[in-house]
């Protein structure tokens, strides 16, 4: 897609319409992912995206999440835990830090992970090719006054 409308979508949902906006794609997101049998995504035409599907750290109930990624050559992909840049972290980061053995629906595969969280110097190194892919997505610290937390999911198999 056109980076100058992921400039200005990206604008739009940092700023104050994402309280607003971001709840409903997320969940328009998931509704479309279920009805369409994975083939369709709100999120798709803009960015690369999947659903993950997490252990919930406090439930252990398998929790899905529609998300925005960064594939990468080796079929590893990068997550950021922006949130909306709200104040606190996302529910399936914590479900990450807990159990990092996941799922992710990708292509219309679905696919065993295993989560890493990457160190303050590791997502420092990374976040320009993010923002190459999605402009200013940093700019979201600002917001939720933390640091965003950025996973790696690797596939292949999970440790037991």
């Amino acid at each position: 897609m056109n980076r100058t409308v992921r400039a200005a979508t990206a604008a739009l949902l940092r700023g104050p319409a994402r309280h607003a906006l971001g709840p409903f794609i997320t969940r328009f997101d998931r509704v479309l992912f279920h009805v369409s049998d994975g083939r369709w995504k709100l999120s798709a035409p803009l960015i690369p995206s999947l659903m993950l599907f997490t252990i919930g750290a406090k439930s252990g109930i398998r929790r899905e999440t529609p998300l925005m990624c960064f594939p990468q050559p080796d079929g590893s992909w990068f997550v950021g835990a922006s949130n909306w840049g709200l104040e606190k972290h996302p529910g399936w980061s914590a479900n990450l830090l807990a159990n990092p053995d996941a799922e992710v629906h990708y292509r219309r595969k679905l696919i065993a992970v295993r989560a890493t969280l990457l160190n303050q110097a590791e997502a420092d190194a990374l976040w320009p090719e993010l923002e190459e892919q999605w402009p200013h997505y940093r700019g979201y610290e600002k917001t939720a006054k933390r640091s965003i937390r950025v996973f790696r999911l690797a596939p292949g198999p999970t440790e037991n």
